[in-house]
């Protein structure tokens, strides 16, 4: 099979297109033939060496799939050749095929396209696991969404709206803004990419959009500097959720959520997937809900080729992209 394979630490340029052995169904593990992956911020984290879990070398980046099922392997009774299912399969999404244990594999509701599938795992599921499980999100609340232009910011600004939440998009163009608000978020506000000499103005940007009460919950899988700027727009008692740092760990003071009597919430959708939590099958039934009543859409603007898989990596890795990306195979 071809496989975009890392075969040294570093960027995207580096990954290379080879010709590997097929992978053989183990035990319990079923064969995906891969026909759209997603990407994500992890797989820019991943072939660097920088992410939380390290993969033995050589590895195909691509951590959600969506397929056919092309062979099981011994003891599968729940899928047969043929079914169509999304995986998540942390690392190797970006082959032809991949080997997958059954319990990381789930059908694909009729009526969603395999490239849906693919890319509605990471993201929506992060975002429905964030607000709802998590920040336990009420109806008529503020949510203010940093990277709202972005898959998670995209999944979250929408989550949010299906709540009853009132949304706030925050990014960094007002062509990921204008994005947002097509998608559910009442109003934008912008913020640089790179960090001003007066960070108290975006802070006071972001006051503004909120409202004068502050918002009762704040989304950030951004980080870095725009961190300490956004949570002082947060409301009294209020949620702020860490989901990411695309723009760098931020060092957050720690005197502004003792004076905002706020919670800090760390949100590792990647735990919360491996537990045997009951929730987990709960949450991705609303989302399939709301797909099929046409209240949720993946975002998706630009597909790539399997060759084409690092310039979908790198694109992602420079925050130039909009909304989703997926690599179609």
């Amino acid at each position: 099979m071809r496989a975009l394979m890392s075969c040294e630490p570093g960027g995207p340029e580096g990954l290379r297109l080879l010709d590997v052995p097929d992978p053989v169904p183990g035990a319990g593990q079923v064969l995906v033939a891969v026909r759209a992956c997603g990407v994500n911020y992890p797989d820019v984290l991943t072939i660097q060496d920088r992410y939380q879990v390290k993969t033995p070398r050589p590895f195909a980046p691509g951590g959600e799939v969506a397929g056919l099922v092309s062979a099981v392997g011994p003891g599968v009774t729940a899928f047969s050749v043929g079914d169509r299912v999304a995986a998540r399969t942390g690392t190797g999404g970006m082959a032809e095929l991949v080997a997958v244990a059954v319990d990381r594999c789930i059908p694909i509701p009729d009526g969603m396209s395999l490239a849906d599938a693919a890319v509605m795992q990471f993201t929506f599921e992060t975002a429905y696991y964030a607000l709802h499980t998590r920040a336990r999100l009420q109806a008529g609340e503020t949510v203010l969404v940093l990277g709202a232009g972005g898959g998670v910011g995209i999944a979250a600004v929408q989550v949010a709206r299906n709540l009853g939440a009132r949304v706030v998009a925050a990014a960094s163009s007002e062509e990921k803004l204008a994005f947002a608000c097509q998608h559910g978020a009442a109003e934008g506000v912008s913020y640089p990419v790179e960090m001003p000499k007066q960070r108290s103005e975006v802070a006071s940007r972001l006051k503004a959009a909120v409202g004068p009460n502050g918002a009762d919950v704040i989304i950030d899988p951004v980080g870095g500097w725009l961190a300490e700027a956004a949570i002082r727009s947060v409301a009294e008692g209020g949620r702020y959720l860490v989901l990411g740092f695309a723009a760098g760990i931020p060092s957050l003071p720690l005197n502004l959520p003792l004076l905002k009597n706020c919670d800090v919430l760390g949100i590792n959708w990647r735990t919360f997937t491996l537990s045997e939590d009951p929730r987990i099958v709960a949450n991705r039934r609303q989302l399939q809900d709301w797909y099929e009543q046409g209240l949720l859409s993946p975002g998706i603007t630009a597909e790539f080729s399997l060759r084409e898989g690092g310039e979908a990596i790198r694109r992602l890795a420079c925050r130039q992209s909009v909304g989703k990306i997926v690599v179609v195979i």
